[in-house]
Formats: structure tokens, sequence, C-alpha cells
């Protein structure tokens, strides 16, 4: 792995990672002290120490091969020269064809040399940048990590390492154009005198002109850029939260937000367009005027001045080559202007701070104490505010510390603060030895769970069948498909919060540390499973006893057998000491105990579940859980998840990389059911992504037509066949010009040769402005209909079509194809257009100049089909391979950066650069190849057209005698361009067909099936429906999808108006199923439900949706505005509002916050904590008061004040709506009107709680099991 060169000023190493400085405090001093100092370390010296040299040999071979091309005009010269003078011999013609020949070969064979070297130097860099980035992430603070989310970071990996790769082509240009410039200009001189300086002039004037298009683009692209992040985050938003924008049915308010921004983008676009289409016709008019001018003036100025065959063809075939270096420059300038900003993005990237290695002493420490912190504050970024202040604490070696408060007190922090992960403003932190870390949000790999457990250390089968057992993990390994050889999802998805866990516990036991640092390990897991881990792992006689532990916890009913507590309040300890000692100090602990303890004797061991800062994965609400045992599939959100992971964009950006951890009650209560045979193990929860193989067919090509507009096509065809015609009349009026025969030294009607010339070539520009006119607005149209489609069909696909595609594949079809299809394809199509009809038209000048030309052009037609056809098969399959290589590196990355806490607790940075590495490697391993191809064409066609050269000018030998020096000038200088025409149409054609697949995948996207209609005219139920909020079910039976078994069979039950039922039964009975019934997120099977009498199955979607009430499970918080994530359509006051937040007991925060109701949320809402996240779902829920209420019990990530005033809001403000709760935890639901008992989709039990409890069935063993009967 080449590493940059060190560079003093440039890098240091810390102990395990190749670091860039990141100014300490005391670097700052350093500044103060010493201005001379202070340069900042320069990526771009880095880049050049180490690539340079290497890049520097291609360098030579472009320097050759500028020099050779200027060899053919010379030979041009000397063959016009021979057919005018009859008397030459012939062998002198054969040799000149010849030595043409032989020197357009080697031409060809050293430029392809110079291009291996600049591509693999390219390859090179864009390795060396994801290496360094990727270096940098695991090392960067968290304040730093705030300033750019995941997917900024994976766009410097993909897009910015991009640019320098695509500069490294050209970037040799940067000499070699004026080089090229220079020459030509030197043997222009010679041949038609000063004249030349006529035509200079106006390439002098075309320079300005060019590099303001390019700057004014550039522009436009930064602005267009931005449109398109936005987009692209608010789809990722939005694919993320899917399934609560259809609870809510807030699709139509979200899709117009997406529209707008997508009109900006098409607006920037089509300026964009319109500049390039000018700037298109300047290039191609460009040598075109320049020779008229010189022409003009050279017979203009001297009546001797005479045109003939050899100044003429000489001096265009010297124009064309100009034409490539003038049109470069200015390209490469702008190339190198937008890498300059990617240099810039990268080099700041690079220099954020980093987590200082040595914040925390591991060596130095008091015999005796694992731990010691002594007047230590810190926070989370050196310009936020302490989140802790004057930590003061020691914990013995071996010792159990339990810490304790409220929500948002600091309890996490204190734990990222051992590790190293926060800034520390003073004091100092000692942690003796190796750490093992269980943070709150369990942090699982895309691999095996047996690979998560062992987290890169060596399989010791019994110390690894030990922490499966104390973390109680052996039940579950006989549920999983494929036991521990399961492949786990990227956030392990197909795992419950529970056994997310507890994998987690096991890596930690397993690591066998020193220090345990366990934050909130407990929250996730059943009550009797907090026990058993409790008993067998955490407590005084767990696998970990005589280990240092700090616990974070929430669950009261362990607190008396661990060894020390404290008690942090706002970021300061209030009090510290074993449980008795805090009981008779008698302060808030006490307080806080005497408070809960009531409902806990009560409850007996069930400790409660509280979690702070936990996103509850909607889990047993929003979705199923069907039994792990039946191997069906696994929650729709488990499945949603997991196929997000395999999401190439990690949709979770930000701080706390998709907090998501569960509360639900695991299989283990119950014996596991008889095994079903097991399917095929690792049955692969998604259906991988299918890769087009063969030739892309005409269909597709036909779509794209369609959606340009079949009119437009034709008519953008018509202006190319009459451009060229004006090209190839402008040139054979040339011809015949210079065949004029001279009388008295000088040639008639000269002003009628410079007028019809300068008319054709004008004529020809024209048009060429209005075709790129036309193919700019028709690939905008095309682009515009192509996406209002696909989002149109997105926003109405089934939530199933979520559970089963991966959203980064989706997210893909908007990002990457969308951008084909505005960007990339009509810019093809157009220089596809140009150089067909370039080579056509070649063709026609040859074959009409030298007719005996017909005789070859079959044999190199062959040839030529036969490259191209075996280039695009090989090269568009390499691109697939190379695509499909390189989105792993991307999801590595993001899955990296979400663990990167956990990855540098149990010191595993340098595993993971390796893998990383790996990762890059395999896809070099399909890149490579794809340049390689490319120089195997570029060699052969190049000879197909040096043959051309070859042949033209053979014949123009053989039939000298019947030909005229004009002719031969005419065929001879287009066969010379032929080359470059040639190879771009292959190209061209090549990219064609691998861009015109986004086609393909997008229509794909447009046509799945759709959910039912949102609003059925006719059909829509009254405005105050549902005014009783009776439901019933009849003979109801539905299924997630077609194929799997039925999840509620023949339900049957009556709700009467304002009821209050709560809905219990175990994981996988259906409870939530009977949610997603009544919004029909779920279709039924058979039977119906009505509302009112009503049968939702009638109405439109969106008559049903909105008029139900739903508190979801996750709270799911959109970036943007408070206000917008309560009321997304404006149709409340900001009283209706602000009343609602006050019943939800957000008013406080709210108003303490600058901006009040435009509080900005950030994405996924994390600059909320969880609770209040939640409160805001039930603000919600407040604002839209329908009739009936579902509330999936989301209660569990809230302190249990919170949660309390939660339930009073909800029994006070609901209190004539009809309620249904699905309860996790009985205690809720003990004063409800009726319970509702779900056994395996069937209703087991429905009746008052106090019957069901006399009845002695399941509810009773339930009640029993919470300690409630």
């Amino acid at each position: 792995m080449w590493i940059l060169k060190e560079d003093v000023s440039y890098m240091k190493k810390s102990n395990h990672v190749l670091n860039h400085v990141g100014g300490g405090p005391e670097e700052g001093e350093v500044l103060i002290r010493d201005k001379k100092h202070n340069r900042k370390p320069s990526f771009l010296k880095a880049l050049l120490r180490t690539f340079g040299p290497y890049f520097l040999i291609g360098s030579f071979f472009k320097l050759i091969q500028d020099l050779l091309s200027f060899v053919n005009p010379q030979l041009l010269s000397v063959l016009i020269g021979f057919i005018k003078d009859k008397d030459s011999p012939a062998w002198w013609g054969f040799l000149i064809a010849a030595l043409m020949f032989i020197c357009a070969v080697l031409q060809t064979l050293i430029l392809h040399q110079h291009f291996q070297y600049c591509f693999v130097t390219g390859m090179r860099l864009r390795t060396g940048i994801i290496g360094v980035i990727y270096r940098k992430s695991l090392a960067i603070t968290n304040s730093a990590k705030r300033s750019s989310t995941v997917g900024e970071v994976v766009n410097l990996m993909s897009v910015d390492a991009q640019r320098f790769m695509d500069l490294m082509t050209f970037l040799n240009m940067v000499w070699s154009a004026p080089l090229q410039i220079f020459l030509a200009l030197y043997f222009l001189w010679q041949t038609l005198g000063a004249s030349v300086l006529a035509g200079v002039a106006v390439m002098v004037l075309l320079i300005p002109f060019n590099s303001a298009i390019a700057i004014k683009t550039r522009a436009f692209q930064v602005q267009q850029m931005r449109y398109k992040d936005s987009r692209i985050k608010l789809m990722n938003e939005i694919l993320g939260g899917i399934k609560v924008l259809k609870l809510y049915a807030w699709e139509p308010s979200f899709s117009e937000k997406v529209l707008e921004i997508r009109k900006n983008e098409l607006r920037v676009l089509k300026k964009s367009a319109y500049l390039n289409s000018v700037s298109t016709f300047a290039w191609i008019s460009a040598p075109f005027l320049v020779a008229l001018t010189t022409f003009a003036v050279y017979v203009s100025v001297k009546e001797e001045n005479i045109l003939d065959a050899e100044k003429a063809f000489v001096s265009l075939s010297l124009f064309n080559l100009l034409k490539f270096p003038l049109n470069m420059l200015p390209q490469v300038i702008s190339n190198i202007a937008q890498t300059s900003v990617s240099l810039k993005r990268i080099q700041q990237f690079l220099s954020h701070d980093e987590l200082d290695p040595n914040c925390v002493e591991t060596k130095v420490i008091a015999p005796g104490t694992a731990i010691s912190v002594r007047n230590a504050t810190f926070s989370w970024g050196k310009e936020l505010k302490p989140a802790l202040k004057d930590i003061n604490m020691l914990v013995p070696s071996g010792s159990l510390v339990a810490i304790v408060g409220h929500v948002g007190c600091g309890k996490s922090s204190l734990v990222s603060a051992l590790l190293g992960e926060m800034e520390k403003l003073e004091g100092e932190v000692a942690v003796k030895g190796s750490v093992a870390y269980v943070p709150q949000q369990a942090w699982i790999q895309n691999a095996t769970l047996k690979d998560n457990i062992l987290f890169g250390q060596a399989l010791n089968e019994e110390k690894y069948q030990n922490a499966l057992e104390a973390c109680a993990l052996k039940t579950d390994l006989e549920v999983l498909p494929g036991g521990d050889q399961t492949e786990i999802g990227e956030k392990g998805i197909n795992l419950s919060g529970g056994q997310r866990q507890r994998v987690s516990l096991a890596r930690a036991v397993y690591s066998d540390a020193e220090v345990f640092l366990l934050d909130d390990p407990l929250s996730a897991v059943d009550s009797h499973v907090a026990k058993h881990i409790f008993d067998k792992v955490i407590g005084p006689d767990g696998v970990l006893k005589g280990k240092t532990r700090i616990l974070v916890t929430h669950s009261i009913s362990f607190l008396p057998q661990v060894d020390h507590i404290i008690v942090l309040v706002d970021g300061q300890i209030s009090e510290m000491g074993s449980y008795q000692e805090l009981l008779k100090q008698n302060k808030a602990f006490a307080e806080f105990l005497r408070n809960y303890a009531l409902d806990e004797d009560i409850e007996e061991d069930e400790p409660t579940m509280l979690e702070e800062e936990e996103v509850l994965l909607a889990e047993d609400t929003l979705s199923i859980h069907t039994d792990l045992a039946d191997n069906e599939p696994v929650t729709n959100e488990v499945r949603k998840q997991f196929l997000r992971q395999l999401s190439v964009v990690s949709a979770e950006g930000g701080e706390c990389p998709n907090k998501m951890s569960t509360k639900r009650r695991v299989c283990e209560k119950k014996p596991a059911e008889p095994s079903v045979p097991k399917k095929n193990a690792n049955e692969k929860l998604i259906q991988a992504e299918t890769t087009e193989t063969g030739t892309v067919k005409l269909a597709v090509f036909w779509q794209y037509m369609k959606a340009v507009s079949p009119v437009i096509s034709l008519v953008i065809c018509f202006l190319y066949c009459c451009q060229n015609a004006a090209a190839i009349g402008a040139n054979v009026w040339l011809s015949d010009w210079t065949n004029e025969p001279v009388v008295n030294g000088t040639q008639q009607n000269k002003a009628m040769r410079i007028g019809v010339y300068a008319a054709l070539g004008l004529l020809q520009g024209l048009l060429v402005l209005v075709s790129s006119f036309t193919l700019a607005l028709g690939g905008i149209n095309a682009a515009r209909t192509l996406h209002a489609a696909l989002l149109e069909n997105k926003f109405r696909s089934p939530q199933s079509f979520y559970d089963t595609t991966p959203s980064g594949r989706i997210i893909n079809r908007f990002s990457k194809d969308i951008y084909v299809i505005d960007e990339v394809i009509p810019p093809t199509i157009l220089m596809f257009l140009g150089t067909f009809f370039t080579s056509l038209s070649t063709m026609i000048v040859i074959i009409a100049s030298t007719p005996l030309f017909t005789v070859v052009i079959v044999p190199l037609a062959i040839l030529y089909f036969f490259v191209q056809r075996f280039y695009v098969a090989t090269s568009r399959q390499l691109k697939r391979l190379e695509s499909v290589s390189r989105s792993p590196i991307y999801s590595h990355f993001s899955e990296t950066v979400s663990g990167a806490s956990v990855i540098r607790a149990y010191r595993r940075v340098k595993a993971f650069v390796d893998i990383s590495d790996l990762k890059v490697d395999e896809n070099q391993k399909s890149y490579y190849p794809s340049i390689v191809s490319n120089r195997w064409l570029g060699i052969r066609v190049e000879f197909v057209g040096n043959c051309i050269v070859l042949f033209a000018a053979l014949f123009a030998v053989i039939g000298r005698n019947s030909l005229n020096a004009g002719l031969v000038g005419l065929s001879v200088s287009y066969a010379l361009q032929v080359t470059l025409s040639l190879n771009w149409m292959v190209r061209m054609t090549s990219e064609l067909e691998t861009n015109i697949v986004a086609v393909e995948r997008i229509k794909e996207y447009s046509e799945t099936e759709t959910e039912a209609p949102w609003i059925i005219e006719g059909k829509s139920p009254p405005e105050n429906w549902p005014s009783k909020g009776e439901l019933e079910f009849v003979n109801y039976s539905v299924r997630y999808r077609k194929g799997l078994d039925l999840v509620l069979k023949g339900l049957n039950l009556q709700v009467h108006g304002g009821e209050k039922i709560g809905i219990v039964g175990r994981t996988g009975a259906g409870k939530s199923s009977m949610t997603l019934c009544l919004f029909r997120i779920l279709e039924a099977v058979k039977g119906e439900i009505k509302i009112d009498g009503v049968k939702i199955s009638e109405i439109g979607l969106h008559d049903l949706r909105s008029r139900l009430t739903i508190i979801p499970q996750d709270p799911v918080l959109f970036s943007g505005t408070l206000r917008m994530n309560l009321d997304p359509f404006n149709k409340y006051s900001d009283e209706e509002i602000w009343k609602a937040l006050e019943l939800s007991h957000l008013k406080r925060f709210v108003s303490s916050q600058q901006s009040m109701l435009d509080y900005e949320c950030s994405e996924g809402g994390e600059n909320l904590s969880v609770g209040q996240r939640q409160l805001v779902c039930l603000a919600r829920a407040l604002l839209r008061k329908t009739r009936i209420l579902i509330l999936d019990e989301a209660t569990a990530a809230i302190d249990l004040e919170t949660d309390d005033l939660i339930q009073m809001t909800i029994r006070t403000q609901f209190v004539d709506c009809t309620v249904l709760t699905i309860a996790h935890r009985l205690n809720t639901i003990m004063d409800y009107t009726r319970v509702l008992v779900l056994d395996n989709g069937t209703i087991a039990e429905f009746d008052t709680p106090a019957n069901l409890i006399a009845a002695k069935g399941i509810f009773y063993s339930m009640a029993k099991d919470a300690g409630l009967a």
C-alpha cells in the first residue's frame, strides 16, 4: 500500500493511523508565537511527490507524438507537388504514401503508450485518495464528523477522487497544447507568410470567449450540484421514512418538495445546455473561421498571391491539427479549476481535527485503580459548551460501577469520554488496559453473526460457546436460518433490537478485555433476558466478575447488586457511593428511587425498559415480527433496513449514525417451536440486483426517443445531414477554387470565391448551433418526463416493494441514473452524431475524388465493425463489473464511519484499513482491464484510419493522370482527420450503450406495481367520518406478500366508539399487522374492515389514512423546520401548533430555542433526543386529533417521568376517541376497557383485563410474568 511520503510539515504518525496534523491547543499557541510556521499541510505537494515521476514518463511520450503529428502535413505538400509534376517517377509517389502510413502508425503506438501512463497514474491517485480519506475518517473528532455527513465524505471518495482521475488523462495538454499551436503556426507561416496572423488573431479572440463560457458553465454546475445534493438528501429521507409518510398520508407534500427542487435543477441545466451549444458552435466553426480569414487576407493582400492546392490543403490540415489543442486548452483549464475545488474539499477534510490518541492515558495509573478521572471537563467539540463538567471519579480494578440519571444528563457522554471520543478541555483521564465497549445502539457489521462476535480475533471454540451461552444467544442461533453463519445485514437489519444488543455484548465478552464500558445494554432486551444477562454476564457472579465494568443503566432493580453508583445530573456528578450509602444520604437519588421503586415492587423483577437516546425500531409495531422460528421474512422493517443496508449511500449521516435499537420480546420466553426444516441456509433477504448482459435492446433507444419526442429526434438527424452537406460544400468549393487557372499571375473573381466559401462555412456553423440547441432541449425534456414518472411511481409503490428492495438501489436510480440522463446522454448523443456524420462525409469525399477507393472500403468497414463490436461488448461488461465492485467500497466505508467509536475502542483500526484496501484492490482488478481495453481499441481503430490515409494517397498516386491537385488535396486532407472521428465514434457508441441502460433502469422502476388510488372520485367518505370511531373486522385475513403465510387468520371483532383496547401477544402474533391493515399498508386477502360502517377497501388510501392517527414506534423526523415536521401541509394555525406542543410537553423546549417553531431538525431528527422525537410524534397526533388513535407502545425510549406524561396526555386528550394500544408493558393497559390477546394470527382472548386475569388464560400468564397478577 502506498503511503504518502512523509512530509513532516504535512503529517505526523500517531500510534496507528497515518494522520494529518490536527491542531491541538498547543499547536494554536505555536502559531501565535511564531508567525513563520503558519503553513498549512499541502495535499498537493504530497500528491506530486508520490505520483509525479511516473507521470512524467507519459509526458515524454506525448512530446514525441506531438512532433510526429506535424510530419504528415509536410508529406501531403510533397504529394501534391508530385501530382502536379507529371514527370516524376511513380516510385517516388508510392514512397510518399508509404511514409505517410508509417508515420501515422508510429504516432498511434506512441500516443497510446502515453495514455497508458496517464490512466495508470489516475488509477493510483484514486486509490491513494480513497485510502487516505478512509484512514482519516477513522481518526476525526466528533465535532469534525458533524460538519460533514457520511454522504458528503462518500462523495469526496467517489466524485472528487474521480475528478482527479479524469484530469490525469489530459493534464499533459497544459504544455502540449501551446507547443502544438506554436509548431502549427510556424509551418503555416512558411506556407502562407504573414497572412497567418489574421487567422491567429481570430484564434486569440476565441480564447477569452471560450473561457468565459467555461467559467459560466462551471458556476452553473456548482449551482446544479447543490440542487442535486438537496434532492438526493430529501429522497434519502423520504425512502427512510416511507412507511411513516404512508401512514400519515403525507406523500403529496413531499413529492411537491422534490419536484420543486427538480424544477430548479432543470432550469439550471437548460441554461448550461444553451451555453454548451454556443461553445460547440465556437468549437466547430473556429478552424473554419481561421481558415477563411487567413485565405481571404492572403489573396487580397497582393495580386500575385495565388491559392493553389498545395497551400490550401496543407494549411487546412495544419488548421485541423490546431483544432484539438485549441479546444482542449480551455477544457483542461476548467478541469483544473474543478479539480482544485475537489483538492480544497479533500484538503479541508484531511485537516479536520483528530481525536487526540493521548487524550486518555493508558500507561500510567495509580495502582489498584482501573479508571481515574480528575477535574475533567469534556465537550463534544471545542466550540460547544461542555457536556460534562468537573468530573472526578476513581474506579478500583475489578469493580462494577453503575451510572444513572435522567435522559440527556450525560451518561453516554461519560462513557464516550472514557473512550477518548470527546474533546477533553481540562483535567486528566486514565484507563488501564484494553477496553471493550458496548454502545447504546448496537453496531453490527454486514458479516456473519460469528464474525460479528469474534470481531477479528482468532476463534477459541470454548470461549466462543461461553460467550454465546452467557449472552442468551443460543436460542436465537437455533431459529436463525444459518445458525451463527447467518449473514447479517448492514446495521444488523435481520436481527431484532434485543438480539443486536446481545451480539454486541457477546463481542465484548469474547474480546476478554480488562475494562468493560457498557452503555445501557439492558434496555433493548426483555426483562427476563435482562435478568439473565445481568446474572450471567455483568453482575457480581457473571462471566465478567473480576473485570472492571462500568454500566449505564435505567433499571433500578439491579442497582442493589453493584459496587458503586454514580448519579449524574446535568453533566455533573451529583453523588456517588454504594446503594445503601446513597439511600442514607436521602438526596436526589433516594427521591428518584422512592418514586419508581413502587412500580417496580408491583412488577417484581421486570426492570422498566428505558432507553435514553434510543430510537425504537419500528419493530413490533409498525411491522410484524414473525417468529424467526418459522423462518418467515424477518419483519418488514428489518428487511427494510437490511435493504437499506445494501444501499450504497448510507442514509444516516451525521452524529449518531442510525441510532437504532429496539425493544421487543424475543422468542426466548416460550420454548422454540419444533424447528422447521431449515430452508437453504443462507437464504438472502434481498434479490440480487440484475445486471443486464448482452447488447442493449433497440427498444431502449426507442423509449428514450419517445421521451425526447420522435419529431424532435427526426429534426435533429435532418439538421446534422444539412450541416455536413454544408461543410463538404465549402471544401469542394475550395478545391475548385485552387484549380482555377492562373491568368496573368493572378486568379479571377476572388471576391465571389471568398463570398461563397464564407457563406457555406457560416451556414454550417449556424446549423450546428440550431441542432445542438434542439438536442439540448430534447434531452432536458426527456430528463423531466423520466424523472417525473419515476417519482410518481415510487410514491405510489406499496410498502412490500420497499421491504424487498434496498433503498440504496432506489436512491441509485434517483441519483446516478437520473444524472446520466440529465448530463451524460445528451452530450454523448451530440458527439456520436457529430463523429458519425463526419466519418460518413469523409468516405463520400474520398470516393467522389478517387472512385477506386470503394474497393477497400468494404474490408476496412468489416474490420472496423468487428473491432467495434468486440470492444463494446467487452468494455460494457468490464464497466459493469467495475461498478458492481465499487459499491462495496462505499458501503464498507459508511459502515465504518457509523461504527468508528467501536472500531477504535477495540483497537481494530488497522484491520479495517486493510479490509478497505482489499475492497479497493478488488475494484481496481476490473478497472485496469478496462483501461487496457481502451488502448487495444485505440490501436486497432487508428490502424483502420491509417489504412484509409494509405489508400487515399495510394489511389491518388495510381490515378494521378486523371486527377487534379485540388481533388487529391481534398481527399487526403479529409483522410488525415478521419482517424480521430473513427476513434471517437466507437467510444461514443460504447458510451451510449453503457449509459442508455440508465433509461432502461429508470423505466423498470417507473413501471413497478402501485398501491390502490389515493383518492377515488365519488367514493370520498363524509367530511366528519369517522364520527363515532367504531371498528369492525369481518372474517379478516391478510399476508405480508404473495407466497408467505397468513399473518392474521379470519379475525372477527367489533370495537365500539370510544373504547380503549390494548392489544397484546407474543412476538409474531400479528399485533402490528393489525395496525398496518387498518391503514391498508397491507391489503386484505379476504374479509373486510369497516370503520363506522364504511368499508375501508372502497375508499381512496389518502381519504382513509388521513382520518386515522398513529403514534408509530420509531419516531421518524425529516430534516426541515419543526413546523414542517408537525404540519407539512400548513393546515393548522400557530396557536393550534403551540397548543399541541404544550400538551405534548415540548413547549418549554421549543420556546427556549431562538427560532421557535422554525427550529431546524437535522437529518433523522438527530439534534433532538429520542424522547423528544417521540414527543414530536405525540404532538403530530394531537394536531390531527381524529376519532381513532393507534398507539404503538413507543414509550420505551423515554424515562419514566416522560412516560407518565404521555400516558396522561393520551388519557385526557383522547378521552372520547377509540384508542388501540399495542402494549409491551402490561401495566399501561390494565385500566383499558378491553384487552385483545392475539396468538399466531387469531384472537385468543378478548375481554376486560379483570375477566381475563380471572380466566387464567394467556393474558394471565403474561401478567404473571410481568408481576401484575
